[in-house]
């Protein structure tokens, strides 16, 4: 209120001295932003009125040696060293450095003999504890040292008992064991208690690790998949956290890597009539492998319930597989190798499939869109029912149509649950089945009874061939990735009727075989044109056919036939003559001019054909396969 009652001459003097302080604290940030001010000309200064300014203009300080200047990059060592800083580097290096010198001291002091090895095992181990409780405290505190106690006590502790079981005989094998579980799973416990990784990462693999060095190459080895079991476990609680994939995987390698070590040694004691040393313990191989398989599954089911909704890891999906054909392969080396009964093993094989199917049942009641997780126990299924039929049922001639007929089942399944993964895992299993079939005619010839070379032909054949109608009369689910992005127009289902055409080939051939063969000294000749003259004859039948339907899929699956034919034919070129030779040539022959003139006419149906694709309302349909 005072200002009002002051006269101008005080008003200009408070204007003045408001003016003078502003220009002082201007110059003074200029001076920290060490920008220095042009200095006016006098020119400039003389065109307007006279204000108080600054007498002393800053200057920009130099730059200080290894310093850079303003708007100047930062050089490599300013980030490393910024890097290092965050990181906690030294402090943590430095730590380091201090807890392995008390370690090396303990270790001095016992291998010097100033202690006994008991005493000094006690010693470490206590001091690895120690390490241990103090990362939890503090880890508890938010320490950027945390970290550094507990993997140098976990890993202290691991290397503690290897050594004092394997060079002071101290500590017995199962006291070694269990200390290595429980340091497994007390970093475990941590990683849970504070969410990171690093705890669970290193006692998990040194346990894994160190069990498999106990012993090596002469382990327990059932007292060692307990363990590794173990192991596998606290891997499962790994997956949780992020950045653990490759702890899972890691432990998976060793455990299997163990199991073919044990069942290779079986099988080289058995092969040599030997008695197994005590340490290999087959009574306990399969009981074992049972177990892990077992726990696997579940592990399995478990990794893709906890996923739920989202994608699905790697190695969630890709276990059962691995755990079916591993377990299958390492108990048929035993069984083998100990003259065990292959039967007995392929009807608990296909119990175990069986199961497989049952889990991905179970997953499909989830009602979650795509089913995920459900493909997985598929394959497993598939790839074991593939692996153990065949010895279940004497061959894989008898199981290729079983396993055919298989596909078919699994194809209707995907179409239930809505997954385009279950119906391509269909076309995989149809394709093992024909090549089974192909395999076992091929490597063990054509057997003598005509009912066990023609059934198994005829019926893989006719599952293959309504395994391709179906395919053609129901489209692949609409949310597919596979068949949204890589195979749009389901052209992996022609496989399906190269399966039929295939299985009915072998069915032809056997039949031709029992009838030319004995007919005479020139039977393998004629027997080999006849089967390029059947492959011919087959070529030219689709050609019309896909013709007549204006199928482009058999037009090409024609063209696919037609060429097996010419490399048929012309290896009869070499290795035949005769008029069977004739009879092939002149095959292929019609086979090539019928699909010459079915191509050049394709673009112009007949009119009883374009009469079949209009509709009552005067407008052309497309036909199947255009």
């Amino acid at each position: 209120m005072g200002s009002k009652n002051l006269t101008v001459e005080e008003k200009i003097d408070r204007l003045y001295a408001h003016i003078d302080s502003l220009s002082r604290r201007v110059a003074d940030l200029e001076g920290r932003r060490t920008v220095s001010t042009p200095v006016r000309s006098a020119d400039a200064s003389a065109d307007r009125p006279e204000t108080i300014l600054p007498t002393e203009v800053p200057v920009r300080p130099a730059k200080p040696p290894g310093k850079p200047a303003a708007g100047e990059p930062d050089s490599l060592s300013d980030e490393v060293i910024r890097w290092a800083s965050r990181a906690s580097l030294f402090p943590r290096l430095a730590t380091l450095c201090f807890l392995m010198v008390v370690a090396l001291i303990l270790r001095t002091i016992t291998d010097n003999g100033i202690v006994k090895p008991l005493l000094g095992m006690g010693l470490g181990m206590g001091y690895a504890a120690a390490l241990m409780a103090a990362g939890w405290y503090q880890y508890r505190r938010d320490s950027s040292l945390a970290p550094v106690f507990v993997a140098c006590g976990a890993i202290l502790m691991s290397s503690i008992v290897v050594e004092t079981h394997a060079r002071f005989q101290s500590l017995p094998l199962v006291p070694a064991y269990w200390t290595l579980m429980a340091t497994g799973a007390a970093m475990a416990f941590v990683s849970r208690r504070f969410s990171v990784f690093l705890p669970v990462s290193v006692g998990t693999l040194g346990m894994c690790l160190a069990g498999a060095a106990i012993d090596y190459p002469d382990p327990f080895f059932p007292y060692l998949f307990m363990v590794l079991l173990t192991a596998n476990l606290l891997g499962y609680y790994a997956g949780t956290l992020r950045r653990c994939g490759w702890l899972r995987w890691t432990v998976l390698v060793v455990t299997l890597a163990m199991f073919l070590l044990w069942g290779m040694r079986l099988a080289a004691v058995a092969a040599r009539k030997n008695d197994p040393a005590p340490t290999l313990a087959p009574e306990w191989f399969l009981p074992v492998l049972a177990a892990v398989g077992v726990a696997f599954l579940a592990i399995a089911l478990l990794g893709i319930v906890r996923s739920r909704r989202e994608k699905l890891s790697a190695f969630d999906f890709c276990l059962p597989t691995i755990n079916a054909v591993g377990s299958y392969l390492a108990a048929r080396v035993v069984v083998d190798g100990t003259d065990g009964s292959s039967l007995a093993l392929g009807l608990v094989a296909i119990l175990f499939a069986l199961l497989h199917f049952g889990a991905a049942f179970w997953l499909s009641m989830r009602k979650i869109d795509g089913v995920p997780g459900t493909n997985s126990f598929v394959v497993a299924g598939s790839a074991l029912l593939a692996l153990a039929l065949p010895a279940a049922l004497g061959g894989g001639l008898i199981a290729a149509p079983v396993l055919a007929a298989a596909a078919v089942g699994v194809a209707v399944l995907s179409d239930r649950w809505g997954s385009g993964a279950v119906r391509a895992t269909s076309y995989l299993l149809q394709i093992y089945g024909v090549v089974s079939l192909a395999l076992g005619f091929l490597t063990n010839g054509i057997p003598a009874s005509p009912m066990a070379g023609t059934v198994p032909c005829a019926a893989l054949a006719a599952a293959a061939l309504v395994h391709y109608r179906w395919c053609r009369r129901h489209a692949p689910p609409a949310r597919s990735p596979l068949f949204e992005t890589c195979d749009t127009e389901d052209l992996s289902g022609a496989v399906t009727l190269l399966a039929a055409l295939t299985g009915s080939f072998f069915l032809l051939r056997a039949i031709a075989w029992w009838i030319i063969v004995p007919a005479g000294p020139g039977g393998p000749e004629a027997f080999q044109c006849t089967q390029s003259i059947i492959i011919n004859m087959a070529a030219l039948g689709l050609g019309l056919y896909a013709f007549r339907t204006r199928n482009r899929e058999i037009r090409n699956v024609a063209i696919l036939v037609i060429a097996v034919g010419a490399v048929k034919s012309a290896s009869d070129l070499l290795g035949t003559k005769g008029v069977p030779l004739v009879l092939s040539v002149l095959s292929f022959g019609l086979a090539a001019a019928t699909q010459s003139i079915t191509l050049s006419r394709w673009h112009k149906p007949t009119p009883a054909t374009a009469a079949e694709r209009r509709d009552p309302g005067g407008e052309t349909a497309s036909a199947p396969g255009e």
